[in-house]
């Protein structure tokens, strides 16, 4: 088993879960430091050559090799600290409450779907601490569907088991998820999902940040056979460590009678809005996939 294949097995999982729990902040941040430090060294691993060329994007093209490696040591620092609150935290109920705050437009989102007359497909990037904004999303009355990747092996699907205890209700993404998400919408319930997570088998190819990319565009299917508007959830870490969600208006998906135009107009509309949230803080964007295949070779 290789370094990469570990920290996203059961095992890497269990024992990040266990020095969480068992050490203070302190101590853990520090830890949290050493270990992305001693990763971002590593450039040999796809995850660390994924986010380099993922940030090299997100930044602007512009950063030398040694800025680049700055920056991958500050996602996976950042990364590193939002585990550890999140693990270190995971037995008591009120921290989600502590740790996030929702600004007044995802408010007022929360209030219209507690009527149950609109139905909202909610969708976010990989920005800082999404596990904790999920867990204190549902605390704060939002009930909603979550669309994750196929169900994986290893510590991915204990991560799931987690969430599920933690009262996210986590459908793998197939047909039945696809189909009961449908139907909920359609009630005017609320279904959330990620829109950063490549996937390389895609046919479709939307542009981020001006680039072609291998994003998926099952969420504007979706949509558009629900007629349901997409909301961009935004997250934030702030400076006093707590973070803030923040939710974009409403995007109303539109019709065109040429299936590729229609899915790749859409959702390029949707992703222009992630393009502002990502860029407001690239080093909180945890996406350790390569979003940009052919730059893995090619970045600084």
């Amino acid at each position: 088993m290789n370094l990469q294949n570990l920290l996203n097995s059961r095992l890497g999982v269990a024992l990040a879960l266990f020095l969480s729990r068992s050490i203070p902040p302190a101590i853990g941040y520090g830890l949290a430091n050493r270990i992305a430090d001693f990763l971002a060294s590593r450039r040999d691993l796809l995850m660390v050559r994924s986010i380099r060329a993922n940030q090299w994007v997100v930044t602007g093209e512009k950063l030398s090799t040694a800025e680049l490696d700055e920056q991958v040591k500050r996602v996976l620092r950042h990364t590193g600290h939002c585990l550890y609150d999140l693990y270190h935290n995971m037995q008591d109920p009120t921290a989600s409450q502590r740790m996030v705050h929702f600004a007044p437009a995802f408010e007022d989102y929360v209030e219209r779907a507690r009527e149950g007359k609109q139905g909202f497909l909610f969708v976010s990037a990989h920005i800082s601490s999404f596990d904790m904004a999920l867990r204190a999303m549902v605390q704060h009355g939002l009930r909603c569907q979550i669309l994750s990747v196929p169900e994986p092996p290893g510590g991915y699907r204990w991560q799931n088991q987690m969430r599920r205890e933690a009262g996210l209700e986590i459908t793998p993404m197939s047909i039945a998820a696809l189909r009961q998400a449908s139907d909920r919408l359609r009630e005017g319930g609320c279904v959330l999902t990620g829109v950063d997570r490549p996937i390389p088998e895609e046919k479709y190819r939307p542009r981020f940040f001006g680039r072609l990319s291998s994003l998926p565009v099952t969420h504007v299917r979706l949509a558009l056979k629900t007629r349901v508007p997409v909301v961009v959830l935004g997250n934030q870490m702030l400076a006093d460590g707590t973070c803030c969600v923040d939710a974009s208006e409403s995007i109303s998906m539109k019709p065109d009678p040429d299936l590729e135009t229609e899915l790749v107009r859409n959702a390029e509309a949707i992703l222009d809005v992630v393009t502002g949230y990502v860029r407001r803080v690239p080093q909180q964007w945890s996406m350790f996939y390569p979003v940009w295949p052919e730059l893995l070779t090619e970045t600084p």
